[in-house]
């Protein structure tokens, strides 16, 4: 659905809710001040329009209390699809899974100026950033940081041990898995999140968040695991780069 007006500067939305009073409200607020709009029913919808890239949404706006696709393994499934900042949206207060694995949270009912208010906070990456399909490796803005507060062979030692630690916190990661150790898993994703989000290292940050979330079955995290060994590799590639000797 094209907003009235659609104003490309805004970020395109995606909003998936199984409500069809709570979508016709959202929709008519966003369409009328001029944002390019895109709804869906329910999760498998949302995440289909994705598959089928009927949309490209900067911001998506996911009611995370739904029938069928819901909750944590939704919010992985559209990270694995899209870039997109997502905002959970829900009538009741959300748990610590769900927390980490969203980007920020509306509770329902919320009125038209916290709505305006979220995607006016919401930063658009640049266009080119945008058009890649690599997620950056290391945060420029903080790498451009580090580099203002310290000498270069110090921030250089700093994502040398960035990668270490994620060697080690690999082989942990492998062990926690066989052993089919939730609690382990979980907690070795959040040193990872923390750590490595400290250092701007994106792709590992996000992953770690992924694993945080993971819920006892364990179904993704070997997968994560591996996503998690090419980010590091892309890290060792980073510093080659970045601070050849």
């Amino acid at each position: 659905m094209l907003g009235i007006g659609a104003d490309r500067s805004f970020p395109t939305v995606l909003l998936i809710d199984d409500d069809l009073i709570s979508r016709e409200v959202i929709a008519t607020i966003l369409t009328l001040n001029g944002y390019t709009l895109h709804t869906a029913v329910d999760g498998a919808a949302g995440v289909k329009m994705l598959d089928d890239r009927q949309c490209d949404p900067q911001v998506m706006l996911v009611d995370v209390r739904m029938p069928g696709l819901n909750g944590v393994q939704l919010i992985k499934e559209l990270r694995r699809r899209s870039k997109a900042s997502i905002y959970a949206i829900s009538g009741s207060s959300l748990p610590d899974d769900l927390k980490v694995v969203v980007d920020g949270f509306l509770y329902k009912p919320f009125n038209p100026e916290d709505l305006q208010k979220l995607l006016d906070d919401h930063k658009p990456p640049p266009a080119s950033e945008l058009a890649s399909t690599e997620e950056p490796v290391v945060s420029a803005k903080i790498l451009s940081q580090f580099r203002q507060m310290m000498p270069e062979p110090t921030v250089r030692e700093v994502y040398v041990a960035v990668v270490a630690d994620l060697k080690k916190r690999s082989v942990a990661l492998d062990e926690a898995i066989a052993k089919a150790d939730a609690v382990t898993v979980r907690r070795l994703g959040h040193t990872i999140k923390g750590g490595c989000g400290m250092a701007g290292a994106r792709q590992a940050a996000r992953l770690g968040a992924l694993l945080e979330a993971e819920s006892d079955e364990l179904n993704n995290s070997a997968e994560i695991c591996q996503q998690l060994k090419l980010a590091q590799e892309n890290l060792e590639r980073m510093l080659e780069v970045e601070f050849p000797r």
